[in-house]
């Protein structure tokens, strides 16, 4: 019964997703589902959490069909963690797009649709198979890109399209990636992969499989130079959508990269000096692409792909302290980034534009709202004690042990434009004087709202922010938890063990 926990939370997002589809008509009955549904996701997803943090990891074969031949569920401390960080930014999510987004959106089933993208999300991050994780892979690119389509808008349109076009040439790539390795090895579980990639002669054939699946995670990762569908895509959606796109899509080729180049392509040092390579133009390129942007939803979407560069670096590197500080990473960015989107809601809502030139002001008129927002901002340069500063301190000093001192420059650079980032887009949103501008007709400004409304945004807001400050504050602990995700994925055995006990 305790193996069986480990599907509870993928579960519950399938029966969410349905149960809303029998409501698609009664909106105010979608939206009370939505948010007592995901805090009750967040309570299994706590739940099987501690299981893994107590009992080590657990594991699912579906159907009873014993590895490798069936599909295995694997619940180890970095899948529980991703599983807990997803159901936490949906449930902020779910909250804020029931105050944020129009009943004419909600009515096309936003809600039934965003609880299939988050059953994806989990599954590709508790599957053991890789092709159930290119499955799981193509239920968040179908559920994503009905999303980003909802309202048919032409911005939206054009964005989706590009959307869509990249990550359907990542799926083909991924596909022939796993025709390839199953050709090789003939198997395509994940732990008995482990076992048998070293043992292939073909060793060129193994480094086209693996660069292969490199350029597919690279592409849904949105790292240098396959990020472009990101920053032309992910300002046109309505930001509760936005916040789930930059907080969690990413994050899942970032997870695919660390799994595959941990576990299955280990100690190849042409690749992880193509990643350290990908690593330092990443983290470069989104820089200077955020600094140019005069769009709010823009400078953050490129700050996506800049931070993206942090936990490859780590993974190029590939020490314990690195990969312990691309981890830490990868939980903090979950968090910030998925804050910073709904922040940039708010920020529409009280002046109807995210452009630079349209905007001023906001601190004198809610100084107490700025200074909420000011701390996500101030997480995201690293500013300590504030959660992005102790995985950067992280990887510095891995840079340091293993000489990589690109690495330690690309990680100086990122973070110092960071902060001129966030500067430029402080002085311009909250504190210069704006310009006047004729307010929008039958737009529903933040003055407008009812009270209820107005907390359904700002509370999703003030929630992530404790949660970042939580990450800060409580450092150590993430810390901690860090080091034992980076010991299980270092130490192979342990999670190849736990999936096959007879090998």
């Amino acid at each position: 019964m305790t193996q069986q926990f480990l599907l509870y939370p993928l579960l519950w997002q399938l029966f969410l997703s349905i149960v809303l589809m029998f409501a698609w008509r009664h909106i105010q009955i979608q939206k009370i589902i939505s948010i007592v549904g995901s805090a009750i996701g967040v309570g299994l997803s706590v739940a099987l959490f501690y299981e893994v943090w107590q009992n080590g990891t657990l594991v699912v074969q579906a159907a009873s069909w014993k590895a490798p031949f069936g599909i295995s569920f694997v619940g180890d401390m970095l899948a529980a963690t991703l599983v807990l960080l997803t159901s936490i930014a949906g449930l902020a999510v779910s909250s804020y797009s029931a105050a944020s987004l129009i009943p004419a959106r909600l009515r096309f089933g936003y809600f039934s649709i965003f609880h299939f993208l988050i059953l994806g999300l989990t599954g590709a991050f508790l599957t053991g198979d890789i092709f159930n994780l290119y499955v799981w892979f193509e239920i968040i690119i179908i559920s994503s890109f009905v999303l980003i389509t909802l309202g048919g808008e032409k911005a939206q349109i054009e964005g989706a399209v590009k959307y869509f076009t990249l990550n359907f040439l990542a799926s083909i790539i991924f596909l022939t990636a796993i025709a390839v390795l199953y050709g090789l090895a003939g198997s395509l579980n994940m732990a008995d992969l482990a076992i048998l990639i070293p043992q292939i002669e073909n060793r060129g054939l193994v480094e086209v499989a693996a660069i292969l699946f490199l350029v597919a995670f690279g592409i849904k990762s949105a790292v240098f130079p396959l990020y472009f569908w990101l920053p032309a895509s992910y300002h046109t959606p309505p930001s509760a959508i936005a916040a789930i796109f930059g907080g969690l899509l990413t994050k899942v080729g970032v997870y695919a990269l660390i799994r595959f180049f941990s576990l299955m392509f280990v100690e190849d040092v042409l690749l992880d000096q193509i990643l350290m390579v990908i690593a330092i133009l990443t983290l470069i390129s989104g820089g200077l692409g955020a600094m140019v942007q005069t769009n709010v939803r823009k400078v953050f979407s490129y700050l996506i792909i800049c931070h993206i560069g942090f936990m490859i670096a780590g993974l190029g590197m590939f020490t314990e302290l690195a990969i312990a500080g691309a981890v830490f990473y990868l939980i903090h960015d979950i968090v910030v980034k998925t804050n910073l989107f709904m922040i940039s809601g708010l920020i529409y809502r009280i002046k109807g534009s995210n452009k630079f030139k349209e905007l001023g002001g906001i601190y004198k008129e809610y100084p107490k709202l700025s200074l909420m927002m000011i701390i996500p901002m101030f997480s995201l340069i690293g500013i300590p004690p504030l959660s992005g500063f102790w995985p950067k301190v992280s990887l510095i000093i891995a840079s340091f042990d293993t000489k990589s001192y690109f690495i330690l420059g690309a990680v100086i650079f990122a973070s110092f434009i960071t902060l001129v980032v966030v500067a430029k887009l402080w002085a311009e949103v909250f504190w210069k004087e704006p310009d006047k501008f004729p307010k929008k007709k039958h737009f529903l400004y933040f003055k407008k709202m009812t009270l209820t409304k107005r907390l359904q945004m700002i509370l999703p807001i003030l929630m992530l922010t404790g949660v970042s400050l939580y990450l800060g504050f409580g450092a150590e602990n993430i810390q901690q938890l860090s080091i034992r995700i980076t010991g299980e994925l270092m130490n192979t055995e342990h999670y190849i063990k736990a999936v096959l006990p007879n090998n």
